[in-house]
């Protein structure tokens, strides 16, 4: 099959000019756009590299052996993520969580962690710093993170099926190997690592029992993720969504489950709790969570802002460009004027793509190109 040719370099090189006011704007320590949603989130791309090939964020007949990554000199250095995190704090930030492509591939990456690690909220209590990954690596990365001063990690895993998982992350990855760096994290003091599962119909929605069973109990958060529009690459099509609602009946017609109230404003998963034989949720038990972007939009409550490998603040996770906060930091700004820029962009926030999406028929879908997901995080 002929290789597509999408031009993924030119997107990522078309940043916005990020503005500096001409009347500073200090940070108070909230933050809210004008759909007066605060600022609370950040999420951080440390690379745009990943050794995986999964069809719905890194398809292999578009990021070949060709693929033209970022030079490592475009990459935020860990002093500039660094600095721009202590900002972004200022202005309200709680939550740090760490993404790619794949973190792990990101050289030295416990050195960063270590320099968030020492950062202070606004509150003068340390971030919630966290990472997803994809857990190739993490077998021996584990307990170097846990001692840098990491809190959470969210490994991805899409299969228990091992032919069923090789398919999908399309390089033959064993999921034997994951399992064993989730146990590894746990081993390490990662007491409740969370495990994200996108659920295409007809792909993997047969491992849908199988997960939840196997991490029942366990002291693992498994969360169902209704497989995204994200990018321009990964050919998504609305009949492979399998919908939240759907697959929750599936799993309450053979497993006890019950509804629980969500533990922090702007959370994105809806958490259900094993029931014990009276029916009332057992904590030793765990739980589950279902993250629904497609048919339940939550953009009302969405406070995340989110930071590109080269430095470019995205609002919004289906956004057509960022804004370039790197050219501040490497043009001599300072702290205030940097604070005031990034003041002055979330302010101006109005993305709601989902909801849009939502409330769209088919033929008048939103078409605008969007950055991938492989470049931002998910």
């Amino acid at each position: 099959m002929a290789a597509r040719t999408i031009a993924l370099i030119d997107q990522r090189s078309l940043a916005l000019v990020a503005p500096v006011p001409v009347q500073a704007a200090p940070p108070t320590g909230y933050l809210v756009d004008n759909q007066q949603r605060p600022l609370r989130d950040l999420r951080i791309s440390v690379t745009d590299r990943c050794n995986f090939r999964c069809n719905y964020c890194m398809p292999k007949e578009v990021f070949g052996t060709d693929h033209p990554y970022l030079a490592h000199s475009a990459l935020l250095r860990f002093e500039e993520i660094t600095r721009l995190a202590q900002i972004f704090l200022a202005h309200g930030v709680r939550k740090i969580r760490l993404t790619g492509g794949e973190p792990l591939l990101r050289k030295n990456i416990e050195v960063l962690i270590a320099q968030l690690a020492q950062l202070r909220t606004v509150d003068g209590t340390p971030p919630e710093l966290t990472l997803t990954t994809n857990g190739s690596l993490l077998a021996r990365k584990a307990r170097a993170l846990k001692e840098a001063g990491l809190t959470r990690l969210t490994v991805s895993l899409d299969s228990l099926d091992d032919a069923v998982f090789q398919r999908m992350n399309d390089v033959g990855f064993p999921v034997a190997a994951v399992l064993e760096g989730i146990e590894a994290a746990q081993a390490a003091g990662f007491s409740h690592p969370k495990v994200n599962m996108v659920v295409k119909r007809g792909t993997n929605d047969d491992q849908i029992l199988p997960l939840a069973q196997h991490f029942r109990g366990t002291g693992v958060v498994l969360r169902f993720i209704e497989y995204m529009d994200v990018g321009a690459t990964n050919g998504w099509r609305m009949d492979e969504v399998l919908p939240s609602a759907e697959l929750m009946a599936r799993l309450r017609a053979q497993l006890p489950l019950v509804a629980l109230a969500a533990s922090t404003p702007g959370e994105t998963a809806q958490r259900w709790g094993w029931a014990d034989s009276a029916g009332r949720h057992d904590p030793a038990l765990g739980e589950i969570g279902l993250i629904s972007s497609v048919t339940q939009a939550f953009c009302r409550d969405c406070n995340r802002a989110r930071l590109s490998t080269e430095g470019q603040m995205y609002l919004c996770l289906f956004a057509a460009q960022g804004y370039d906060l790197r050219a501040l930091l490497r043009g001599g700004a300072d702290d205030a004027a940097i604070a005031s820029a990034i003041a002055a962009i979330w302010q101006g926030r109005s993305d709601r793509y989902s909801e849009l999406r939502a409330h769209a028929s088919p033929d008048v879908q939103p078409r605008a190109r969007r950055v991938e997901m492989s470049y931002i995080g998910g």
